[in-house]
């Protein structure tokens, strides 16, 4: 059991250090589009994304290989609790909200991938609504943790 307990805060703390590239990854290309042509400040903002960037991919990859082991621990560890079976229908959920929060972080990396080429980002007012996303979808995989309704 104080295995598992370890595991899992770990897997909290990589999974909060992702949510926080993923939140701030898209407040960056919206300073990158109000920059406009100031190339200084332009090329210091595609710097500091492509490190966070960087930084939220290696949190993610170490949030999934720890929740693999949350999930699939009781093969591998004797008394490891599990998440497999029935009722686990909000697991199921929530990894699909994941993959999104996923997908939405690779998008936000394409766009900073073009910035730093020098092509256009989307305006910043877009960007502030697609930066207010991974919000919600953290609010919902939270209930769904806490609640584990169906």
């Amino acid at each position: 059991m104080q295995a598992y307990l370890w595991v899992k805060t770990f897997h909290l703390v990589f999974v909060i250090a992702f949510m926080a590239a993923a939140f701030y990854l898209p407040r960056i290309l919206v300073n990158i589009a109000e920059a406009g042509a100031e190339p200084t400040v332009r090329d210091r903002l595609v710097l500091m994304g492509r490190r966070l960037y960087r930084f939220g991919h290696v949190m993610s990859g170490l949030a999934l290989v720890l929740g693999l082991v949350l999930w699939l621990g009781y093969r591998m560890f004797a008394g490891f609790p599990t998440m497999v079976g029935s009722g686990t229908g909000w697991l199921h959920a929530k990894l699909l909200l994941v993959v999104l929060l996923m997908v939405h972080f690779v998008i936000a990396g394409r766009w900073l991938k073009g910035a730093g080429a020098g092509r256009a980002v989307p305006s910043s007012r877009a960007l502030r609504w697609f930066n207010e996303l991974p919000v919600l979808g953290l609010i919902v995989v939270v209930w769904l943790v806490l609640a584990k309704p169906f």
